[in-house]
């Protein structure tokens, strides 16, 4: 019987960057409007965990899932976490497999800070910044040595009770019961793993180095949560940003994995709103 590393098969592209391999999975045509998700910290597979909403996108669009060192199919690496080593990581993969920008980039929670820093070093290459519940330096304005300990702390417990993930992917039509055994497998090798831990440990300096380089100045469409599964004055915080962004900012009341339950409206004014760029 195969051992169950064995059966851990990528669905898309391996990239071979520092000597390991990153996953970018690709879907859509190539001559569409270009939308790279960038997942938030801890998802254990985010080629699968953004698909309830990619997938409802990928006819009119360009879908590309670069999922980081320690993420998804890529290798668990002992990588920096510097926020210009995370975000150029990224850019390096899409080149090597012959992405050009501009792109629309989407990234969930943590991803925010990697984004902002994305269109601060390379404005050229982004077209606009649809946030789906994301942080921004504003998000940890406020946290202390103490709320990252704490933080660290809380997944040394959950790793230790042997829970497999922050997220579980909601099963819909689309997962094939191939690809629920995928993410099982994944959650499995995934959960808690250094490059998560490290990339926590490093939050709170890096938001601030990005938030000591400047606003930005880009399209922008933020989607909010009800902050009930993320940290204290969320919903104040995302305000801000999106004052401080000219962005329009779109409440749902629901959980911080908001795409799991508002695919659908999301879509639509994703759709929307690149078409009033691309015109």
């Amino acid at each position: 019987m195969m051992k169950e590393s064995e059966q851990i098969k990528a669905i898309g592209e391996l990239v071979e960057i520092d000597g390991h391999n990153i996953h970018v999975y690709r879907t859509g045509e190539s001559d569409k409007p270009r939308l790279v998700f960038m997942s938030g910290s801890s998802t254990v597979a985010p080629a699968y965990d953004f698909r309830i909403l990619y997938e409802k996108l990928q006819k009119d669009f360009r879908i590309i899932v670069v999922e980081k060192f320690g993420y998804g199919y890529s290798d668990i690496y002992d990588a920096p976490c510097d926020v210009d080593y995370l975000v150029n990581v990224q850019r390096t993969a899409l080149n090597k497999i012959g992405e050009k920008g501009p792109y629309y980039l989407l990234p969930h929670s943590m991803g925010g800070i990697e984004a902002i820093r994305w269109i601060q070093m390379y404005p050229e290459e982004i077209k606009g910044l649809i946030g789906i519940d994301m942080t921004s330096p504003v998000s940890y304005a406020e946290w202390t040595d103490k709320d990252v300990k704490s933080r660290m702390r809380a997944m040394c417990i959950l790793k230790r009770l042997g829970l497999y993930g922050i997220s579980t992917i909601p099963h819909n039509a689309s997962l094939t019961e191939y690809d629920m055994r995928q993410i099982k497998l994944l959650r499995k090798r995934n959960a808690f793993n250094d490059c998560y831990f490290r990339e926590a440990e490093k939050i709170k300096q890096n938001a601030s180095y990005v938030g000591g380089h400047g606003t930005v100045n880009c399209p922008a469409l933020l989607f909010c949560s009800n902050g009930k599964q993320t940290f204290r004055n969320w919903i104040q915080n995302q305000k801000t940003f999106a004052k401080e962004m000219n962005a329009q900012l779109i409440c749902y009341d629901c959980g911080h994995y908001l795409h799991y339950y508002k695919s659908d409206d999301m879509s639509e004014k994703i759709r929307y709103f690149i078409k009033s760029i691309d015109r």
